[in-house]
């Protein structure tokens, strides 16, 4: 079996899409949630916050290319394009028969519902085209990104809402570890719409602290009281260390534990004994024990289920491993959300700092008994750290990820 690791990785986020930008931003406490004025006139949508990406995206797409390309799309190429940037990967020296992609989505384009729904509403087809139908589809990014890349191996579409970009990453870890294919393109992205914030408010689940946007996502904490959503995404370079090291590469981390499973028990409750599995099982494939591991990125949104993350963590680590959840800075961006804390992860593992929960002061008591990261965040030097995210449907999956020296 090959050993995997990431040769170049790229975001874009609320709070920038550049790794000193978003740096800066962590560091100084800030955060990406505002209020989305405009959908104050929505009738029944009670949470007008969110978490946008505020610059333009795909601006260096080819129009040919971006015709068929929804904003989740968009994201997911431009995290490419800078991801292979900085892997120094001249795609046109390689086998792009031997290349793979692994990339995901919560769903594709909200906006393309409309027509469609039309046809079922009013019974009236107007506005409906194929290239609609590509924004719409499940699989619209790894499709996408295939064509704008030039791809032609493996295709690995993971649509599974929050576990999107971490089952990405996952399954194309092992797709090179089994030497199917020495390289892969791995990631996911999300795109923001109302349509999404709809969904979460109509069970109480998403924030209505209208009034205070930049305190309204509090992960962990006594009086968190739902989740924000997000946008962004993105993208990884993953390579054998055998292509890497004969192309010179520089590696910027190895991934060395990979778990995934289901609860199969509630569509939307979480199951702690699976969420308990995955992690173990994540540990074992990496053959850690759970006092190697330096750091956790926990899913954690601001919701009730806080709590049984926290119950989870603190039956495996206790109180030995420093935990953050990233949400309190950028709101939760669905199926880019845990692309997005990998790229975090990695990156403050690199630094050797790692960012606080924002916003979380006095954790609650169903919370406690771990070692939350609260203030100005952690000076740590660590070899493994660990992203751990959670999806509807009873998704699980735990990545591990250790720093190269």
């Amino acid at each position: 079996m090959s050993r995997v690791v990431i040769t170049g990785m790229s975001a874009i986020t609320p709070l920038g899409n550049s790794w000193p930008e978003v740096y800066k931003a962590l560091k100084a406490g800030s955060c990406g949630i505002r209020l989305m004025e405009d959908w104050q006139k929505i009738q029944g949508l009670s949470c007008y916050l969110a978490a946008p990406v505020t610059h333009d995206v795909g601006h260096s797409i080819p129009r040919k290319l971006s015709r068929s390309m929804s904003r989740v799309s968009l994201i997911a190429a431009q995290s490419a394009q800078q991801a292979i940037h900085q892997s120094q990967l001249n795609l046109d020296e390689i086998d792009k028969d031997n290349i793979g992609i692994a990339y995901g989505s919560s769903f594709g384009s909200a906006e393309q519902l409309i027509p469609f729904g039309r046809v079922l509403a009013e019974n009236k087809v107007r506005g409906i085209s194929p290239t609609g139908y590509i924004k719409l589809m499940g699989h619209t990014t790894a499709i996408n990104l295939s064509i704008y890349l030039g791809i032609k191996g493996r295709l690995i579409p993971t649509s599974s809402a929050c576990t999107s970009g971490s089952q990405a990453l996952g399954y194309a870890y092992e797709t090179i570890k089994h030497n199917i294919h020495p390289l892969m393109v791995a990631g996911s992205s999300e795109e923001l719409s109302p349509a999404q914030v709809a969904v979460f408010d109509s069970f109480f689940a998403a924030s209505r602290d209208n009034h205070l946007p930049h305190q309204s996502a509090k992960p962990f904490s006594k009086d968190r009281n739902g989740m924000v959503v997000g946008e962004g995404g993105a993208t990884f370079i993953l390579e054998s260390l055998d292509h890497a090291l004969n192309r010179k590469a520089t590696i910027l981390a190895e991934i060395v534990g990979f778990a995934t499973n289901l609860d199969g028990s509630h569509i939307i409750q979480q199951n702690p004994e699976m969420m308990e599995k995955v992690i173990g099982s994540a540990l074992t494939s990496a053959n850690l024990k759970p006092d190697q591991i330096g750091y956790i990125s926990a899913h954690a949104t601001g919701t009730e289920s806080d709590a049984t993350e926290a119950g989870v963590i603190n039956k495996i680590f206790s109180n030995k491993v420093p935990v953050s959840s990233n949400k309190g800075h950028m709101g939760h961006a669905l199926g880019g959300s845990s692309s997005i804390s990998s790229w975090l992860t990695i990156n403050m593992m690199n630094e050797g700092w790692f960012a606080p929960t924002l916003n979380l002061t006095q954790p609650s008591d169903d919370c406690s008994g771990i070692w939350h990261i609260m203030g100005e965040g952690l000076q740590r030097e660590c070899e493994y750290t660990m992203v751990n995210s959670f999806a509807f449907g009873g998704v699980n999956t735990s990545i591990i990820f250790k720093r190269w020296n």
